[in-house]
């Protein structure tokens, strides 16, 4: 007769359980709160502008028309804008009353460009600034992201940014759930093969002597 190794089993089936929990997880509690999430911010653009936040990491507000007060830019950096060159992100100061805030205030094709902008007003839309973290970085950082104001006049001699679009907010949970669909499948298949070969190789019992 054929026996169901127990503790296998039992291993297994709350692996399997796990992955489906993961799924239904992603199906029936993430997917849907993302997608509130995306309809509220598609309306944003139409909202009425708002002042740049002190505390920079509400990503409800992402699209917003917003505007600050750069006193001065304390530093540059720039981030690959694929065939369109550098973008340039300055971090400005803001006195007493705030943090800073990063704006990001056009594009050029020259990586060693030097921008011609001593600070000012700066009106534009908030977007994510861009934060370099690997994938296994991404699963495990406890940081927030932070916002920036992508701006509407660029310096001399460089390109406006182009505004952020919704489109860049990736909504995954679908594919997410399937996949951890998919992995149940999948190990309960592989684990059913297992037992099979495990009887087949099994020896044949011995006939009861006589």
């Amino acid at each position: 007769m054929n026996r169901i190794p127990v503790i296998p089993t039992i291993i297994v089936g709350l692996a399997v359980a796990l992955m489906i929990a993961l799924g239904c997880w992603q199906l029936f509690d993430r997917l849907p709160k993302k997608e509130a999430f995306l309809a509220q911010l598609a309306v944003n653009p139409s909202r009425p502008p708002i002042a740049f936040p002190s505390i920079p990491t509400d990503k409800s507000l992402l699209f917003r028309r917003t505007g600050a007060f750069c006193l001065q830019p304390t530093s540059w950096k720039t981030e690959g804008a694929g065939r369109f060159g550098w973008r340039y992100i300055a971090q400005c100061r803001t006195g007493a009353e705030g943090p800073g805030f990063a704006v990001e205030m056009g594009i050029s094709r020259d990586p060693n460009a030097k921008p011609q902008w001593r600070g000012g007003d700066v009106t534009g839309t908030i977007a994510l600034a861009p934060a370099k973290r690997s994938l296994i970085g991404n699963l495990f950082s406890t940081e927030l992201e932070t916002l920036m104001i992508v701006a509407d006049t660029p310096p001399p001699g460089f390109t406006r940014a182009p505004r952020p679009k919704i489109d860049s907010i990736p909504n995954n949970h679908l594919a997410y759930g399937v996949q951890w669909f998919l992995f149940a499948a999948i190990a309960v298949g592989i684990y059913v093969l297992a037992l099979r070969r495990k009887w087949r190789d099994a020896p044949a019992p011995s006939p009861p002597a006589t």
